[in-house]
């Protein structure tokens, strides 16, 4: 089965843009939020990613 990147719809906690990004990579998506709070509060770049990531990133399908 082909991975694909989406939003997720059950774990999400502003748009579903870390968890999706989890669950393509197959880890905790608390890692990510980490990951990505750190990009953001150090590179000041994570927040503009976030928000194309939310933008751009499809919503996973109905099961």
């Amino acid at each position: 089965m082909e991975k694909k990147l989406y939003k997720s719809r059950t774990d999400k906690k502003l748009d579903g843009v870390c968890a999706g990004v989890a669950e393509y990579l197959d880890i905790d998506p608390t890692v990510i939020r980490l990951l990505w709070i750190l990009v953001t509060a150090f590179a000041g770049a994570g927040l503009l990613a976030y928000i194309i990531a939310a933008i751009v990133m499809p919503r996973k399908p109905e099961a």
